[in-house]
């Protein structure tokens, strides 16, 4: 949800609504961070996370090519491309201020923050929960000193929150569906783990919580509610439907579930796995494709299920997931 979809306004709303909204950190300076968690603070007086990319290496992937598919588009619109320069997304600014303003809870993808820095956040009084995607992935989050897990399956929308993209891997690495994952490291560790991939309906919640999660985290549910900053043609183009979703590296150099669309179609086998260079080379682009009106070259990321997501006010959402859930868990419990 980083990138523009969550909004203070987003996280306030759940928040009043009776879930645990979380502010995405992804992609903001230090200082924009700061200015969204005074905002969202401003909105609720109740607790709310936020969560962090963890920056990875460098890597030496030629971008040349990509650079020169990704021009063409670029002159579609009038624009540049973006310079493909690494970055490490401010991380270690960004840990600052969630050190400062005492966020309760510090959510952490792409990777397992350091053991010190779980230190520090334990010592200023934060819990720390980590996205894995793997077995493997939640036995580091675990030797880190998480203190809970976000069990992300392949179903989610957006980015696979990976420790490692592996290039020849299709989706960057093993695929595990949200309730296997599950599963499988309930079976390793005690931590609370929430589920997330593809839940955009009170069942949804009700199955992984019946399997062993503490909690569901939605992403793709609230797309298309009314606080949040997701662009019109990306509200559009899921409000049509229709539209498969694939894993691509088109736009970011790392794996992440989007619909279908001409960029997706034409530099998926093409794109190497380069994060963030491509992410920046494609930004401009993308932002222009937003403007005019065109989701062919939108990053329109969503999760498998997009479809049966709905829309209005994020309370009316919520309302609806947790009478769904009730009616789920009413149905298990006539079982003989």
């Amino acid at each position: 949800m980083a990138g523009g979809p969550t909004t203070p306004e987003l996280v306030a709303a759940v928040t009043a609504a009776g879930g645990f909204g979380f502010l995405a950190g992804g992609y903001l300076s230090a200082d924009a961070l700061q200015e969204r968690i005074a905002k969202t603070a401003e909105l609720t007086g109740e607790p709310f996370g936020v969560n962090l990319f963890v920056p990875g290496g460098a890597g030496e992937a030629d971008l040349s090519g990509h650079v020169e598919r990704w021009r063409a588009e670029a002159e579609r619109y009038g624009v540049e491309p973006g310079e493909p320069d690494w970055d490490d997304d401010a991380y270690a600014a960004k840990l600052e201020v969630v050190l400062e303003r005492e966020v309760p809870v510090v959510s952490f993808t792409f990777g397992a923050p350091s053991r010190e820095d779980v230190e520090r956040l334990h010592a200023n009084g934060s819990k720390v929960a980590v996205t894995v995607t793997s077995p493997a992935e939640a036995d580091q989050a675990v030797a880190v000193g998480a203190d809970a897990l976000v069990v992300q399956g392949f179903e989610a929308g957006a980015h696979r929150g990976l420790f490692a993209d592996e290039p020849g891997a299709e989706g960057g690495g093993a695929q595990y569906g949200a309730l296997s994952l599950l599963r499988l490291v309930s079976a390793r560790t005690d931590l609370p783990l929430v589920a997330t991939g593809g839940l955009v309906h009170g069942a949804d919640i009700a199955a992984v919580l019946t399997a062993g999660a503490v909690a569901a985290q939605l992403g793709t549910a609230f797309l298309r509610a009314d606080e949040a900053g997701t662009q019109p043609a990306h509200r559009q183009a899921l409000a049509d439907g229709g539209r498969p979703t694939a894993f691509t590296r088109a736009f970011s150099g790392r794996p992440a579930r989007s619909l279908v669309n001409r960029a997706v179609a034409d530099f998926s086998a093409t794109a190497p796995s380069a994060y963030p260079q491509v992410n920046n080379l494609t930004k401009p682009i993308r932002a222009a494709a937003g403007k005019a009106g065109d989701p062919e070259v939108m990053s329109l990321y969503a999760g498998q299920t997009y479809e049966l997501a709905g829309s209005g006010p994020a309370a009316s959402i919520v309302e609806r997931l947790q009478a769904e859930a009730r009616e789920a868990a009413t149905r298990l419990s006539r079982l003989r």
